[in-house]
């Protein structure tokens, strides 16, 4: 396995809708997958888009907060996604990206949604997802659309590095 470059703010790549894969199942895709996998844990990540190690494919993976457990973690391959929203509820919360390194924003999210794809050997899975794993969920699905969270930022000053917002918005917040 080898640890992929992760494409920063400003790479062209990051601002472009990706494309559906054919190959699911593939051994190609599989070493992908697991490439990606060795550098979302070596980034300290907790999920990675795969344009955000310069490829425009339909293609992300996450770790699901929920079920990890002992330190086990476990990593869901997601290709040709689909997400809907469950309802009109939505959250906010504070957001980091591998390809934004430091900054913190705070978006606003669906909170319930529904996610459907393909895993590495070509079923069609399914799932619902609340909290921190939908966050998650579509803060990827953002990145195959071109998407960055600071574009979804719920207000213009609500965006920096994180040890200052560490400092003095969350230390508000809990006032």
């Amino acid at each position: 396995m080898s640890i992929l470059k992760i494409a920063r703010i400003g790479h062209p790549v990051l601002l472009k809708k990706t494309h559906e894969l054919k190959d699911i199942g593939s051994e190609k895709i599989k070493k992908i997958v697991y490439d990606m996998s060795e550098t979302m844990i070596d980034s300290n990540g907790i999920g990675l888009a795969a344009p955000q190690v310069h490829l425009s494919q339909r293609l992300f993976i996450f770790r699901n907060p929920d079920i990890e457990e002992n330190e086990e973690i476990q990593i869901t391959a997601l290709i040709n996604p689909i997400v809907q929203n469950l309802s009109d509820d939505t959250n906010e919360a504070w957001e980091g990206c591998l390809s934004i390194p430091g900054m913190l924003g705070l978006v606003r999210r669906y909170s319930k949604i529904k996610y459907s794809g393909y895993d590495l050997k070509g079923n069609m899975i399914s799932n619902t997802a609340e909290g921190l794993h939908a966050r998650v969920v579509q803060h990827e699905f953002d990145h195959l659309n071109g998407i960055l969270y600071t574009s979804r930022l719920t207000h213009k000053d609500a965006f920096g590095y994180a040890d200052e917002i560490e400092h003095y918005w969350k230390k508000n917040e809990e006032k």
